[in-house]
């Protein structure tokens, strides 16, 4: 679920929605996302500040819940075209 939520909001954000990539791997003590956006996407996906990435990050933690025993790490990065 924490997957689909970010890639909603990057597609959301993006100038190019069809190049978002959003890859989720668990490690033994975190849980990682991996967005992967366009480079000319980048500033949207991020904000002012960081404040968009922050607010990114604000929500998944929220949408995992207190279940997760785990951290979560939502890592934003560029994406080479094809």
């Amino acid at each position: 679920m924490m997957k689909e939520l970010v890639e909603y909001l990057a597609r959301a954000l993006a100038e190019h929605p069809d190049q978002v990539l959003v890859t989720q791997r668990e490690e033994e003590d975190a849980i990682v996302i991996e967005l992967k956006v366009l480079p000319e996407d980048m500033g949207k996906v991020i904000g002012k500040q960081g404040r968009i990435a922050k607010s990114i990050r604000t929500l998944v933690k929220a949408a995992a819940g207190q279940d997760e025993r785990k951290k979560i790490a939502v890592d934003i990065m560029p994406r080479e075209e094809e």
